[in-house]
């Protein structure tokens, strides 16, 4: 018996639901959804890489007192020096901390010679002793050139007027310290400079090996500068009537505590890999703060050796 080929017409004549004289409609089209090759390219969509990285939004907080209070941009705005430690590009770090540290060590060159000059030329230093208006003449050109480039940032990132401010601070600065160390022995100077430079080496070591972060608590350090300021503001008042040595040597060693604290706080800004750093463009910044914090502990360290 041969076997159909084909199975048999289906008839689908249901005498409850009869058949419409049109026929059944055919079920529609659905071309509203995308076929495998319809949906969007991966490349559409924005991949990680194309979100800002994290060092491009300002952190909040407020920078670190130096004069002793610090003037510049509290770390809310565009212009702020500072940014989250996100820019782990180690060959742009280190060549960032190699420009900052070039440049200290030609401020600090540039303010020994004069400091030698003022101290071991005896007809230099008795010109400063007899004209007092030499310190305040510098100390002026040094406030006005810190407040520029601490506050604003085109002159402190754009060349060459950066260079030049930093050089006119770092001359004034040196008159002003020159001056400071006219007044006292050439021991004493000597004294105050080598502990200066060995405070300086062993901060900048224990910035690298430790893991405490300084930069997380720039509150605590605005409070220090403010008790710095303070502090000074009455030990000149006290001292303008009657000269009180220990209250003398109280502010001398509480300045010099403090910017020690300063430095350590500035060099890890420098440094990275904490909460807050600098920015790699902010090399004039870095080295002010850093070589400012050097000069006053030199300067306070200076008034307890040379205390007699």
């Amino acid at each position: 018996m041969a076997q159909p080929s084909a199975p048999p017409a289906y008839d689908d004549k249901n005498p409850l639901y009869p058949q419409p004289p049109a026929g059944y409609p055919q079920p529609p089209h659905y071309g509203g959804y995308p076929q495998p090759g319809g949906y969007p390219a991966a490349g559409g969509y924005a991949q990680p890489g194309g979100y800002p990285v994290a060092g491009g939004y300002p952190q909040p907080g407020m920078a670190m007192p130096t004069m002793p209070v610090r003037f510049g941009d509290n770390g809310m705005g565009d212009g702020s020096p500072f940014q989250s430690a996100d820019w782990d590009d180690r060959k742009v770090r280190h060549t960032f901390i190699r420009k900052v540290y070039a440049i200290i060590s030609l401020q600090l060159l540039v303010t020994v010679g004069i400091i030698a000059m003022f101290t071991f030329v005896h007809p230099v230093r008795s010109f400063v002793q007899r004209n007092v208006a030499i310190y305040y003449a510098s100390y002026a050109v040094f406030l006005v050139t810190y407040l520029v480039l601490a506050c604003c940032q085109g002159p402190r990132r754009r060349f060459p007027w950066n260079i030049i401010l930093l050089s006119i601070f770092t001359l004034a600065m040196g008159l002003m310290t020159g001056t400071i160390a006219s007044m006292y022995q050439t021991s004493a100077v000597l004294i105050a400079m080598l502990i200066t430079a060995i405070v300086a080496i062993i901060v900048t070591i224990f910035c690298f090996q430790t893991k405490v972060d300084f930069t997380s608590c720039p509150g605590l350090f605005c409070v220090l500068g403010i008790v710095v300021m303070v502090t000074g503001i009455v030990t000149a008042i006290v001292l303008s009537f009657r000269y009180v040595p220990w209250l003398h040597m109280l502010y001398a060693a509480i300045g010099a505590i403090a910017f020690t604290l300063f430095l350590a706080y500035d060099t890890q800004l420098v440094l990275g890999n904490r909460k807050n750093t600098l920015s790699p463009e902010e090399y004039i910044y870095g080295a002010l703060t850093i070589y400012t914090d050097i000069i006053y502990i030199f300067t306070f360290i200076l008034q307890i050796v040379g205390r007699d």
